[in-house]
């Protein structure tokens, strides 16, 4: 049986997750896999809501070191209980119903990574600010021209993967910032086999978005440091 844990890092997304972890239970009754929450320790009433599921595979984790999205996602690989791995936000852009998709092309496929991509270079309607819509593209062009296209969303929060790879090249990790997708993807002398399926990206419905000018920033100093691994 095709067993997979999912993985959710979390900051603030109480009202998200009440609706979130419900579907992702009704999209899979049948499945054999494991939720596991890493929150970064949330101010607002996450833990309360985490603290109301008790179903056996469920398990969620408190982050106390400094806020990052990759070390949390870092964490929750760290302590997956299945060799199989996928990644979504906790925000509820990422639908649910989506994951299954991700997992047809990933154990029917076998590649090393299933992106869920936004198409963002293509599409024309995105549910993006256009700021955000403008600098996620920029850093796309970025990592196309710097790194080599591996995929048509490198920023994407959505996507499944094998332990094992994380396991070979944590070393060669930066291990912060908030783009884990690209710094799983670009490492020196790996060779991996990428496989895209397209999503729908839904808007924020509560909370606010993490993306700011310092996460921009770091994002573009990350390209260059991976540019810099890689190429020399």
């Amino acid at each position: 049986m095709d067993k997979f844990t999912i993985v959710i890092p979390v900051y603030n997304e109480a009202k998200n997750l009440k609706i979130l972890i419900p579907k992702i239970y009704n999209q899979f009754k049948k499945k054999k896999f494991e939720l596991l929450i890493v929150d970064d320790d949330s101010k607002d009433d996450t833990k309360k809501i985490l603290n109301k599921f008790k179903k056996k595979n469920f398990r969620h984790i408190i982050r106390k070191a400094d806020r990052d999205l990759s070390k949390s996602c870092l964490l929750g690989f760290q302590k997956a209980k299945y060799e199989n791995i996928i990644v979504m936000d906790g925000d509820l852009q990422h639908k649910p119903s989506d994951i299954k998709k991700i997992l047809h092309i990933f154990f029917k496929k076998k590649p090393d990574f299933v992106v869920g991509s936004r198409e963002l270079l293509r599409k024309k309607k995105h549910n993006l600010n256009f700021l955000r819509l403008f600098a996620s593209r920029l850093l796309i062009l970025k990592v196309n021209l710097l790194l080599g296209k591996k995929t048509s969303d490198p920023m994407s929060g959505f996507f499944m993967f094998k332990k094992k790879v994380f396991l070979k090249s944590r070393k060669g990790l930066i291990q912060r910032g908030y783009k884990i997708l690209l710094d799983l993807l670009y490492n020196k002398n790996q060779k991996i086999h990428v496989i895209d399926v397209n999503i729908d990206f839904d808007s924020r419905m509560e909370g606010k978005s993490k993306m700011n000018l310092k996460i921009l920033l770091h994002l573009i100093y990350m390209i260059i440091r991976k540019f810099m691994i890689i190429r020399f």
